[in-house]
């Protein structure tokens, strides 16, 4: 899936339409001495296997998300494209 570098689009800081600059969305790491982490690695522990969050059906696919920056106030927000999608997004030049 293509979409281009700049799109026209509305601001909600500056309250109007202005150029955003589109980048890809990639998603943060869990941090590996959070509080969840820790009690998982605690229960997990022994012979126990998983013990929780054991997934009922598997999505097939994800939902592409991208960023958009403002050109004028540098305002980033994030925009889902589209449905669920097994293609990548990939940015094209105009």
């Amino acid at each position: 899936m293509k979409i281009v570098k700049e799109i026209r689009t509305y601001c909600p800081k500056c309250n109007k339409h202005t150029q955003h600059t589109v980048r890809l969305y990639s998603g943060k790491a869990e941090r590996g001495q959070s509080m969840g982490k820790r009690r998982n690695i605690r229960k997990r522990k022994g012979y126990f296997g998983k013990v929780k969050g054991i997934a009922t059906h598997i999505k097939v696919a994800k939902r592409q998300k991208v960023l958009l920056e403002c050109k004028e106030c540098k305002y980033v927000v994030e925009r889902v494209i589209g449905t669920r999608t097994k293609k990548k997004l990939e940015i094209k030049a105009m």
